[in-house]
């Protein structure tokens, strides 16, 4: 694996439309778990674009034909499709938009496709309180970072992962003027994170294992608030930060700070970075619904892939005030949404995650990694 920086080929979120078809609801917790309640509009940033404009594009792209014309063309429907309409609740992160193949799907009707009607439910929560609710059916599923969900899942919670859903996302930055050139010039540094159990940090402390630089003894990782992380380097209170899209592409903007290593670098350019978990009692129950969400997801991504701007656009509501349009759609091509593996590939990464995270302390030493890796994956789509 190098560590030069590699060129960069960000993107960052952006403005404002209101949803014309779906209210995202949001999960909020008190406590261990919380209620689900409506997201009010008032919390969507406000923005100004072209609405007709935006109708004409998508429906000249649009990837799904309306319900009812899909049931009377049989060839248009997917085999996973299901025969009657099924209501789920799908957890997600609505400021990381690397997370937003749900929500396209929802808003180009690709879940309406398997006959599904999906609610997207705004998380804010830690990741054991999301797993809690998708295991007791809060939630029916929910997509997230596989360096953030690997350790709850280690403790049990059931909830099978049926598919990663795309790579990249994850950078750490250091000033562009400070000298640091690669990994191997932070030994013995200090690296701000926003929290000290940061995917993150998972990620690059790995990345440190592989050169042989110990990550707890021979770097020194010190935790700040996350839209301050860039202040904290500025400040001299840390050498470098590590932290994930969009706020690290927008950190790369002005030239001032310089990507050291991402998960776009080496090896974990074939890695999946986020994944989709459903519930593992409706994957016992209904192993068909679990299909046909896992597939309309996998669609989902391909679409992100094909349609960057439009999904961009989709996805602006959520991002910063004022962001471009064209830093969301530089980030949706960014990410590797075409990256999405199933079955053999997907247990083998899962495997080798497992294994790495043994290397650096956050897994249990006597974890059997392949014996982890089958129970939490589940193989739907066979």
């Amino acid at each position: 694996m190098s560590d030069q920086p590699s060129e960069t080929k960000s993107a960052l979120p952006a403005s404002a439309f209101l949803s014309r078809r779906r209210v995202v609801a949001s999960l909020g917790l008190a406590g261990a778990l919380g209620t689900l309640a409506s997201l009010s509009a008032r919390a969507l940033p406000s923005a100004s674009f072209d609405v007709e404009a935006f109708d004409r594009l998508a429906r000249e792209t649009m990837c799904v034909t309306p319900a009812s014309a899909s049931q009377a063309d049989a060839g248009a429907a997917p085999p996973e499709r299901l025969p009657q309409r099924r209501a789920l609740k799908l957890a997600w992160n609505a400021s990381s938009i690397c997370l937003s193949g749900p929500l396209v799907g929802v808003e180009q009707r690709i879940f309406e496709k398997y006959n599904l009607d999906v609610e997207l439910i705004n998380f804010g929560g830690s990741t054991d309180q999301l797993l809690e609710a998708i295991a007791t059916a809060k939630a029916d599923a929910g997509v997230g970072m596989a360096l953030r969900w690997l350790k709850p899942l280690e403790q049990g919670f059931d909830v099978k992962i049926t598919a990663g859903t795309h790579g990249g996302c994850m950078r750490l930055l250091a000033p562009a003027a400070s000298g640091i050139r690669q990994l191997a010039d932070l030994k013995g540094k200090t690296i701000a994170v926003a929290d000290m159990t940061a995917p993150t940090k998972n990620l690059f402390a790995i990345q440190f294992h592989k050169l042989g630089i110990d990550a707890e003894r021979d770097v020194e990782w010190r935790q700040f608030p996350g839209e301050l992380l860039r202040a904290a380097v500025e400040k001299g209170e840390a050498h470098a930060l590590a932290d994930a899209d969009p706020k690290t592409f927008a950190w790369l903007k002005d030239g001032k700070f310089t990507e050291i290593s991402s998960n776009l670098h080496g090896e974990f350019a074939e890695r999946t970075c986020c994944i989709l978990g459903i519930r593992g009692s409706l994957i016992r129950s209904d192993r068909a619904v679990a299909r046909a969400l896992t597939a309309a997801t996998i669609e989902a991504q391909d679409y992100l892939v094909h349609h960057p701007e439009i999904s961009a656009r989709i996805f602006s509501r959520f991002a910063p005030p004022n962001s471009p349009i064209e830093d969301l759609t530089a980030l949706v091509r960014y990410h590797t949404h075409g990256n999405h593996p199933i079955g053999n590939d997907l247990k083998a990464q899962l495997r080798l995650y497992a294994d790495e995270l043994k290397a650096v302390a956050v897994f249990k030493p006597n974890t059997d990694s392949a014996r982890f890796a089958d129970r939490v994956y589940a193989d739907v789509l066979s």
